[in-house]
């Protein structure tokens, strides 16, 4: 918003004296407050465009008028524009909240998700969903959309504890079945897990017509959404269901995130590996081709995986919190092209 001021003692470039400081200030005042446009004010004050807009850079300049950024709610504004503009993304939402209570950190991002989907989706989209606890507090908390579709992107997962001890309820079938109620459009799921005991038995599971006909469509979504993990220790439900041996090949493969399934190095390569082989998920071309791929983040101690995915090209939006972006922002990584 802009504000006016008392001008400072300091003289910018170009300034003349006090008259044009006045003249500056009253121009500064129809512009700001009064809304008028440049060509307006040119005529009333018998003055170039050219005139007008140098006369509002010196109100500027000589602190005349001072222009802020304000927080709005929830959403932390400053870390929202800079990591949008660090990173190249089409759109970054930081929500201003505490890490404390992941159950309450998961509600915050998943109500900003769900307002974000509002905005990018229009009638007649297709909305790929991959299981991941911050899309399912975001579908819950999804009130209304235009009409359109959803589909399965990863399979099921056993469901996963939280530390308090609950148990989570909703599969990846349950969490597209919801959100397809609520767009009042048809659902593209599937029965199988996530991960089955080996390769042979996912490539069986991968003829079923429900599956083939899930990942036909998945290649046409027109919006994606999914969370991050990072391959480590309780940062990952994927990490969890792997066995303790995949755990250790794969950091040693060089596995720093993953994301609905596909496995990211540092630099944000896809890694494909053993492990994906008796997977049932997309692949990263398949997410690739959504027009909106939406990520929701969650713990700063993600960073590296999160930063992952961003070089991965994987990632157009994202929202998390406040600790993560300033992670995110801390480091010196150039802005994707």
């Amino acid at each position: 918003m802009a504000q006016m001021s008392e001008p400072s003692q300091r003289t910018g470039a170009g300034f003349k004296g006090p008259a044009e400081l006045v003249l500056a200030a009253e121009i500064a005042h129809r512009y700001y407050l009064d809304e008028r446009t440049k060509v307006e004010i040119a005529d009333e004050f018998r003055l170039s465009r050219f005139r007008v807009a140098r006369l509002l850079q010196v109100a500027r300049q000589e602190g005349v008028v001072r222009i802020e950024i304000q927080q709005s709610g929830a959403i932390d504004l400053d870390r929202s524009i800079r990591l949008r503009e660090r990173f190249g993304l089409e759109h970054a939402v930081v929500v201003d909240c505490a890490e404390g209570d992941p159950a309450l950190l998961r509600a915050a991002l998943g109500r900003a998700a769900a307002d974000l989907l509002g905005e990018v989706v229009s009638a007649g989209d297709l909305i790929g969903l991959a299981w991941a606890r911050c899309v399912q507090s975001m579908v819950r908390q999804v009130r209304r959309l235009p009409q359109a579709s959803v589909v399965q992107l990863t399979g099921v997962l056993p469901r996963p504890q939280d530390p308090s001890g609950s148990i989570d309820d909703e599969t990846a079938v349950d969490v597209v079945r919801d959100l397809a109620r609520v767009c009042r459009g048809p659902a593209y799921l599937y029965f199988a897990p996530f991960l089955v005991p080996d390769a042979a038995t996912a490539r069986a599971l991968r003829r079923q017509p429900e599956i083939v006909r899930a990942f036909g469509k998945a290649s046409s979504a027109d919006v994606a959404v999914a969370g991050i993990g990072r391959w480590a220790p309780g940062l990952s439900t994927l990490y969890q269901a792997a066995t303790p041996p995949e755990r250790t090949a794969l950091a040693q493969a060089g596995v720093c995130a993953e994301m609905a399934g596909i496995c990211l190095a540092a630099d944000g390569e896809p890694l494909h590996t053993p492990f994906n082989d008796r997977m049932i998920a997309v692949e990263a071309a398949q997410l690739r081709a959504a027009s909106h791929r939406i990520a929701i983040p969650y713990g700063s101690e993600k960073y590296p995986a999160v930063l992952a995915a961003l070089r991965s090209g994987l990632v157009t939006m994202l929202v998390t919190h406040s600790a993560l972006a300033e992670a995110l922002l801390s480091r010196d990584e150039p802005a994707r092209s």
